[in-house]
């Protein structure tokens, strides 16, 4: 199963005192190997599958399911976005970051949707990506600049019905949009002046106000019931 809450913790605090298992699923042979020579590279990473198509990470990663999966978007047969769906819906707890060269609106929300725990263009800096990664693991939602942009326009140019607010008082709607912009529990404790603790109580509320059961499943019901943050 893929690493739970009390080893993510243990990575936040202690980056070097665990090893990260992380899979890739890209079609395109030279990504592929760039990307797992970066992981291989940096200490506490370990690859522990690449694939070229999501055909064969389906038939592959419930032998050994990492703790975070890369997957590019546009892939031949099963889009990483079905993917997703199909991961998760397996492995909740698995950890999604998208990579791809699409920033459109569509793409974005769907995998959002689907599960995806961040989205980055495939133009990111290797440093940026490693450091995603960690955001990932530590509770983070990552996203390139320009998807961030693309996200938050889609609220302004989409206002929501009045009655979809979900009793979120303004402290939680507050919150929940950082979230969206990319902040863990971390950087909005330290931004909303709180202890990741009142952050954590927070979180839970809206969680049991969303009925949902994770932050990407938050923001993914926020995006599809157009919530306004």
């Amino acid at each position: 199963m893929a690493t739970d809450v009390t080893t993510i913790s243990d990575f936040a605090s202690n980056p070097t005192e665990m090893t990260v298992k992380i899979a890739i699923v890209e079609d395109r042979r030279e990504i592929l190997d760039g990307l797992a020579r970066l992981i291989s590279q940096t200490e506490g990473f370990i690859v522990s599958g690449s694939y070229s198509s999501m055909e064969a990470a389906l038939a592959k990663l419930p032998n050994e399911v990492p703790d975070i999966l890369l997957s590019d978007i546009g892939l031949p047969g099963i889009s990483g976005i079905e993917g997703v769906r199909i991961l998760k819906d397996k492995f909740p707890n698995l950890k999604v970051l998208m990579l791809s060269v699409y920033d459109d609106n569509d793409r974005i929300i769907e995998a959002i949707c689907a599960g995806a725990s961040g989205y980055l263009l495939k133009n990111t800096s290797p440093l940026k990506l490693i450091a995603s990664i960690k955001d990932v693991l530590s509770g983070g939602a990552p996203m390139s600049p320009e998807i961030a942009s693309k996200v938050l326009n889609l609220f302004r140019r989409n206002p929501p019905p009045k009655q979809v607010d979900y009793n979120l008082t303004p402290h939680e709607t507050r919150l929940l949009k950082m979230l969206i912009e990319g902040h863990n529990y971390k950087t909005a404790a330290a931004a909303l002046s709180l202890s990741v603790n009142t952050i954590s109580f927070h979180m839970r509320h809206i969680y049991e106000k969303l009925q949902v059961h994770s932050k990407s499943e938050a923001v993914a019901k926020a995006l599809k019931s157009g919530l306004f943050l």
